[in-house]
């Protein structure tokens, strides 16, 4: 999903609510004008002054948004301006019925059809009227400056590959750049030119390519975090239930590896910001208590900052220091006790460790400063367990799937047997989590999370 197309979706819920503000105010003003007023007397004065109806349209406004947004009209899907349109008047129209029914239920007089008639009419206008120059800025501002724009290598030399690459180069506002053409798919090729190129999409036009190659392509795209398009054959898109988007007359199958995206990506991203906001704000004091506790007890900061990755991306991590300072220059030595299975270091009874810091890790205290991390958007509150470069380096292929997402100070693993569990079950559960993301599946993590805080011993 590309990131332009993810932002001016968002930027239509504001616009979409100011449209129709302004299409409820046109209605009135219409209706109260004296050469309207003339021909049909308004009779509705006393019962629905200009306060008291602008109250109603404010009241009423976000829940014809809510049936917008089951009507489609938020769908991170492209649609042309004429099906927007009619798409448009279809949700503006069962909204007015909705209206209308409600009214009819209440029992009240209403004496003025002619305002419903002119509301149904200025939503339409306005709501279509906003979304067309949204498009028109989303267009000027890609095509201007790049907002967006994904460095796209496209893969093939037949025809369908022509069509495909002459489309993207002569529509711009698409948000695809094709910077390099590769006739095959020659991997060594491919991975130096993404290396070059700092390549974001590889688009396969050509389709009638090895199903081996296809597959080892794919699952390059998933380890660096590459989109991955391709042209189907025409068994692949009778057969394949997934969506397919088309350019040029030409199915495109994009490769999902989460359901986490569109707008499932921007209500995570808000529920992160949102608690993570608050959790700092309610647990201030009580970081500036431990912090002092800490100082006392052993020598060093009261912070550490460790590096970690996400999504391929290295970032520091925060934690209250749980260890004596030095303390990761003494992990080699202490490898030979490492108790846990995989690429990851495990030891009870880590020398290492300080009085305080047995608490805090026992008590999940200690990573209470990821909340920095996931209001910077480093870290999500719920996610894979981030773990340390030389980590990585270990991994074999289908572990690397949990790279996929956001690291999250909590996750599947973490409310499943924590440290405990062997390294291969962990990535299973990461796993799972990442294919079947959901935000109640979120929601129960923290549940959970909460729940287990001072009954689970094996950070210890």
């Amino acid at each position: 999903m590309k990131r332009s197309s993810i932002f001016f979706t968002v930027i239509l819920v504001p616009a979409d609510f100011l449209m129709l503000i302004a299409a409820g105010m046109s209605a009135y003003l219409l209706r109260t004008s004296d050469f309207v007023a003339a021909l049909r007397p308004v009779l509705f004065f006393e019962n629905l002054p200009f306060e008291r109806y602008i109250f109603l349209v404010l009241l009423v406004a976000p829940f014809w948004l809510l049936l917008f947004a089951l009507t489609g009209l938020y769908n991170t899907y492209r649609k042309s301006m004429l099906e927007e349109f009619f798409q448009i008047i279809a949700a503006v129209s069962f909204a007015v019925m909705s209206v209308i029914v409600f009214i009819f239920l209440q029992s009240e007089p209403f004496d003025s059809r002619f305002i419903i008639l002119a509301i149904w009419f200025f939503s339409i206008f306005y709501v279509t009227l906003g979304r067309f120059l949204i498009r028109r800025i989303e267009r000027y501002i890609v095509v201007k400056y790049g907002f967006g724009v994904l460095r796209t290598l496209m893969v093939g030399e037949d025809k369908t590959s022509d069509l495909l690459a002459e489309e993207i180069r002569s529509k711009p506002a698409f948000g695809y750049k094709i910077v390099r053409r590769s006739p095959k798919i020659e991997m060594n090729d491919i991975k130096n030119i993404v290396k070059k190129e700092k390549i974001d999409t590889i688009v396969v036009g050509q389709a009638d390519y090895p199903v081996e190659s296809m597959i080892e392509l794919a699952e390059f795209c998933q380890e660096d975090h590459i989109n991955f398009k391709f042209a189907p054959t025409l068994f692949q898109t009778l057969t394949t239930n997934i969506s397919v988007d088309a350019l040029s007359g030409i199915p495109i199958v994009e490769l999902k590896y989460t359901p986490l995206d569109g707008w499932g990506r921007v209500i995570k991203r808000m529920l992160d910001m949102a608690g993570s906001f608050f959790g700092l704000m309610i647990l201030s004091p009580f970081f500036l208590i431990l912090g002092i506790i800490i100082k006392l007890d052993s020598k060093g900061p009261v912070f550490v900052r460790l590096k970690r990755v996400t999504r391929g991306k290295e970032f520091y991590l925060f934690k209250f220091r749980s260890m004596i300072d030095g303390a990761e220059a003494m992990k080699k030595e202490l490898m030979k006790n490492n108790e846990r299975d995989g690429p990851l270091f495990k030891m009870k009874n880590d020398p290492r460790i300080t009085r305080v810091g047995r608490f805090i890790r026992r008590t999940r205290l200690d990573e209470l400063p990821q909340l920095f991390n996931v209001l910077r958007g480093e870290m999500s509150l719920v996610g894979p367990r981030p773990h340390q470069p030389n980590e990585i380096a270990m991994y074999e292929k289908h572990h690397k799937k949990v790279l996929t997402i956001k690291a999250g100070m909590t996750g599947m693993a973490q409310v499943s047997g924590s440290s405990d569990l062997p390294f291969d079950e962990e990535v299973k559960l990461d796993t799972y989590y990442i294919e079947n993301w959901s935000l109640l599946l979120d929601l129960r993590i923290l549940l959970r999370t909460v729940l287990i805080l001072f009954k689970d011993k094996s950070a210890c």
